[in-house]
């Protein structure tokens, strides 16, 4: 009996509350998985699970087990590390939950600069601009957009990045100028479900604009193919926007006017038991992402 693969399936079957979830998700088959906890209840001499045909949970016993079973994992993983730290040798796999914008372009940069660097490593990308939540997607470390993190996580600032208001020069020829925010009220505005009212700041004022259009989306992404073709103006984080600007693919809009950035944050629940890997992986983001990102 390979014991840590068996409490691995077990623990991946507690947290799916499925068989077939969890052989899913770790790539083995679901007998195969089966066969691993019975393995586990037969060796602790404990039944684990309520098994129905509709429903798989936790028995008492199962419970008191999963807590020990998780430290257990976490400190066979964290033995892994420490051992090919000797060595100067990074291995392991992180989970990192990350905005769909930011992964496909900036972290994306970073990542295939890591796992060369350690040849070793992993790293698996959960791609959302919703909040994951990160026990139950089990993320190592999610990377969020937010003002101040909730204060039952740690985090660590990683970058400022900018944003900026801006169109396609197909879209500026064709519609009036702009000179002052309140003329966004007149505009096709590409607006972010999270985010219809656009704070414009200039060194004398600061306005707060609901734009509208006929255009809204979940995803940052969307929202730049949009006003690359020439549908409305938007509003677009520097790190995305910034090769189109400098391209003249997009123009700023309001140029004497600015729109609040965000700031960047690496977040995680614990330092404890967390892998030399995670560890590494967030130092060498703070220090590849040392400049704020500003506008081109």
């Amino acid at each position: 009996m390979d014991k840590i693969t068996s409490l691995k399936s077990f623990i991946e079957v507690a947290r799916c509350s499925s068989f077939t979830k969890a052989a899913d998700t770790i790539g083995l088959s679901r007998l195969q998985v089966t066969r691993h906890v019975q393995d586990v209840e037969q060796w602790l001499n404990l039944r684990l699970f309520h098994r129905t045909t509709r429903k798989v949970s936790l028995t008492l016993q199962g419970e008191e087990t999963l807590v020990f079973a998780k430290q257990i994992i976490s400190s066979v993983s964290d033995l892994e590390s420490r051992a090919h730290s000797h060595n100067h040798e990074l291995v392991g796999t992180i989970r990192v939950a990350t905005p769909i914008g930011l992964g496909q372009n900036m972290l994306l940069d970073a990542i295939e600069q890591f796992v060369a660097m350690h040849p070793q490593t992993q790293i698996q990308m959960l791609l959302s601009d919703s909040l994951s939540e990160l026990v139950d997607e089990r993320v190592d470390i999610a990377l969020r957009y937010v003002d101040v993190p909730h204060q039952q996580l740690i985090a660590r600032r990683l970058l400022r990045i900018d944003s900026v208001l801006c169109a396609s020069p197909d879209y500026i020829h064709q519609h009036f100028e702009l000179t002052q925010p309140s003329d966004l009220l007149s505009h096709n505005c590409l607006v972010h479900n999270s985010n219809s009212q656009w704070r414009v700041m200039s060194a004398t004022s600061d306005e707060k604009i609901s734009v509208s259009g006929n255009i809204q989306a979940n995803e940052m992404g969307v929202i730049l193919k949009a006003a690359l073709r020439g549908l409305g103006i938007a509003n677009l984080p520097c790190d995305l926007a910034n090769g189109y600007l400098r391209n003249k693919e997009l123009c700023q809009v309001l140029p004497e006017y600015s729109t609040p950035g965000s700031n960047l944050w690496a977040v995680y629940l614990s330092r404890d038991h967390q892998q030399n890997v995670v560890r590494a992986f967030i130092d060498f983001l703070a220090l590849r992402w040392q400049d704020d990102v500003k506008r081109a």
